[in-house]
């Protein structure tokens, strides 16, 4: 088995700093979108009620005609 090398200390600095700015750039960008994400989901849902709404009203109309003509 080959012995480790031994890294060089800018390397291990540059490495870390990248790591480092990668998650505070992450961080930045995860408070950017939430609210974002937030209101698209409470548009979504309020869509979804208006339409499932809609669907329980047709399907009652649809019942109740049919009643209407075999009756």
């Amino acid at each position: 088995m080959v012995p480790p090398v031994q890294v060089s200390p800018l390397i291990k600095f540059t490495r870390y700093s990248a790591l480092l700015l990668g998650m505070l750039y992450g961080k930045k960008r995860y408070d950017y979108l939430k609210p974002v994400a937030e209101e698209e989901r409470r548009i979504e849902s309020e869509e979804r009620k208006k339409r499932e709404e809609l669907e329980r009203i047709a399907k009652e109309l649809a019942e109740a005609s049919e009643e209407s003509i075999l009756k």
